[in-house]
């Protein structure tokens, strides 16, 4: 009950904090990215993926998504962090009768659903650009949904760690510089080893075998999460 209520009063908290029009832009910005890209070059595009149109279009759009996650779990954790950091207001919270592990993990059981709610957006918008470009029916759902998803739960270590890093620092200057150094590398470090977990949410959707990478990822994120718990239940508060 009490990990309830403080979701509910973290619910609150983000209202005009511009988090539901990250929510909304990541998959919107990904989708007309694709957009312009086939309706400018239609015939290329038609040419190499004749056989398969809606390969070629969640192929495209793929090839983006783990950079788009590592920025979406920077920022959506450095916003939700930043309400308790700009009010000052952590002593205030840790107050109330409510536990800190409570406090915690509603802090990132809220970066997740607001993360799935993205996620499950863009194979829908996906399906939707699909459809106005005059692709066949019946719609991949299985491809749709693995695309939003498989690379999703295999980023669970950074978003964790991301939230940790936002929690315990009030500038976040380190927390959002180490995200977006994440993004702009997760392309160039493919070529390393598949037990970099930076590579995880790439190979989730490119590997033929993603359940060691999804098993992992949500593995790896868990046990992030506890350690963090335990150093946020015994951290001093400003």
């Amino acid at each position: 009950m009490m990990l309830l209520r403080s979701l509910h009063a973290d619910f609150l908290k983000i209202r005009r904090k511009g988090i539901w029009f990250l929510v909304f832009l990541a998959p919107i910005g990904l989708v007309t990215m694709q957009g312009l890209n086939f309706g400018l070059r239609f015939d290329y595009i038609l040419r190499r993926y004749g056989d398969d149109l809606w390969g070629g279009l969640i192929e495209n759009i793929e090839f983006f998504v783990p950079m788009a996650l590592f920025l979406g779990c920077t920022l959506i954790s450095s916003l939700v962090a930043n309400i308790e950091h700009q009010m000052s207001s952590w002593k205030q919270l840790l107050a109330l009768p409510v536990s800190r592990s409570s406090v915690f993990l509603a802090k990132f059981t809220l970066c997740v659903i607001v993360l799935s709610i993205s996620c499950l957006l863009l194979p829908v918008f996906t399906a939707g650009l699909g459809l106005l470009l005059g692709f066949q029916t019946p719609l991949p759902i299985r491809e749709l949904l693995t695309m939003g998803f498989y690379p999703y739960l295999a980023a669970w270590p950074l978003l964790a760690l991301q939230l940790w890093l936002s929690l315990t620092f009030r500038n976040q200057a380190l927390p959002v510089s180490i995200g977006i150094a994440a993004a702009i590398l997760s392309p160039f470090t493919l070529d390393l080893s598949v037990w970099l977990p930076l590579n995880w949410a790439t190979l989730a959707i490119s590997d033929n075998s993603p359940l060691a990478y999804l098993l992992g990822g949500v593995s790896l994120g868990l046990f992030m999460l506890m350690i963090s718990l335990l150093h946020f239940n015994r951290k001093d508060v400003d």
